[in-house]
């Protein structure tokens, strides 16, 4: 039996034959590459024992923003948790049932023992950068990598990764000279981390250097275009930068090509998807039937109370559509579970409601009472944390004169700044 992983983390269950796969699986998670999956069901396979394998393969489910494929992780935790398991093995199934329990706090500070206690436990700084991104804990997940760098060198396993972790906490602290340095030094070591990647994307977006980024996205195009979990998300950074041209059909293109619903119906993939026509409409684009196939999408969705970020994305892809009935069952929806001692009720109630409101009365045309439901919640507390991620609740402010404070749904609404007025429709 194989006792210590590729970073001399003691380990459980596993053969050197299954420890082999797994570490194959492990560096697929961790570049951000498609693929995981079957050389983790061979590491099982051999050793149904391997309680890492175990674990990471419910982290691949828990990483989901759709709650049925975080739920679907509970049997492969039910297996894990009759093994044999050491101290560090006991702390990642205590995270994940902190997940499934819906206590993301309580799973962000089991991983941050684990990482206190075994600084190069990637798959626990992997699963803590996740959960800190959901939580919109920009600067803690930034200090959260910063305090396990000195652990790491280029000789131990996976430091591409470390470095690519540290970018997109950098660029999502708005330090995007030190991102970008860090990011082409996780490419320097791994060209196809797509991590590194999509961190090399925000700094583009987020320095108002969209021509570059095109222009470094399509000579990058191999490696993250396919077989990396953001093949999608890549071509929407891409369509990005052609609005911010001015190039509404260039990125028109991108959403049929691949970010619309026929071709991605994953959760994230959704939110891409309206992040995306919103802009388009903001700029005075055509975008046809788009929306309404958008809103078919997400209905599915309207009762999940999972996750605020989710619910906004589903309003706007209402509004957009003009699904007045959608939007009030989701309302609903809302108004019932932010009553609820919840993650999600908690949000709900501070943000996701009343900026929910407030995109269904700007859909209704009524400026003012959209900017009143948000004031109280946002413009007076501008530093909070969003759930959802940080610099993702703010993008669309460089589309007007707006303070970039404001969230990037609020943005075209604040005043008549805004060159171009969604119609009237939800």
């Amino acid at each position: 039996m194989s006792n210590v992983d590729g970073r001399a983390c003691a380990i459980s269950g596993a053969t050197p034959g299954a420890l082999a796969v797994y570490e194959r699986a492990l560096a697929a998670a961790l570049a951000w590459r498609s693929g995981a999956g079957e050389p983790l069901a061979q590491a099982l396979g051999e050793a149904p024992g391997f309680v890492m394998a175990h674990v990471l393969a419910a982290y691949q489910l828990t990483s989901s923003r759709d709650p049925r494929r975080v739920q679907a992780a509970r049997p492969i935790l039910a297996r894990a948790a009759a093994l044999p398991a050491n101290e560090r093995e006991r702390a990642h199934l205590a995270a994940i049932t902190a997940v499934l329990d819906d206590d993301y706090e309580g799973a962000r500070a089991q991983l941050g023992g684990v990482l206190r206690r075994h600084a190069r436990d990637v798959l626990a700084l992997h699963a803590a950068q996740g959960l800190d991104h959901i939580t919109g804990d920009a600067f803690g997940m930034r200090e959260r990598v910063a305090a396990v760098l000195p652990a790491w060198s280029n000789n131990v396993h996976g430091y591409h990764a470390v470095l690519a972790m540290h970018a997109f906490a950098l660029e999502e602290c708005g330090e995007l000279e030190r991102a970008e340095r860090t990011a082409r030094a996780a490419l320097e070591l791994n060209p196809f981390d797509a991590r590194a990647l999509h961190a090399m994307a925000h700094v583009f977006e987020m320095s108002d250097r969209p021509a570059e980024g095109i222009r470094w996205l399509e000579a990058h195009r191999r490696y993250w275009a396919v077989d990396s979990v953001v093949a999608t998300h890549g071509r929407w950074h891409l369509a990005l930068f052609h609005l911010a041209l001015g190039q509404v059909e260039p990125a028109l293109a991108l959403y049929d090509e691949c970010v619309r619903p026929a071709h991605a119906a994953d959760v994230a993939d959704l939110i891409d998807g309206v992040a995306l026509l919103w802009r388009v409409e903001l700029g005075g684009g055509d975008t046809g039937v788009r929306w309404a196939l958008l809103a078919d999408a997400w209905a599915p969705h309207i009762d999940d109370c999972f996750c605020s970020f989710n619910d906004l994305h589903a309003m706007l892809a209402f509004v957009g559509a003009g699904e007045g009935e959608r939007a009030q069952r989701l309302e609903l929806a809302l108004e019932r579970d932010e009553a609820r001692p919840t993650r999600h009720g908690q949000t709900t109630h501070w943000l996701g409601l009343p900026a929910c409101r407030a995109m269904r009365a700007f859909g209704h045309g009524d400026d003012r009472r959209a900017i009143a439901l948000l004031a109280a919640r946002w413009v007076a507390s501008p530093t909070s944390t969003a759930p959802g991620g940080a610099t993702d609740w703010s993008r669309l402010a460089v589309l007007t004169r707006s303070p970039a404070t404001i969230p990037w749904f609020v943005a075209p609404m604040v005043t008549a700044a805004s060159p171009v007025r969604t119609p009237a429709r939800a």
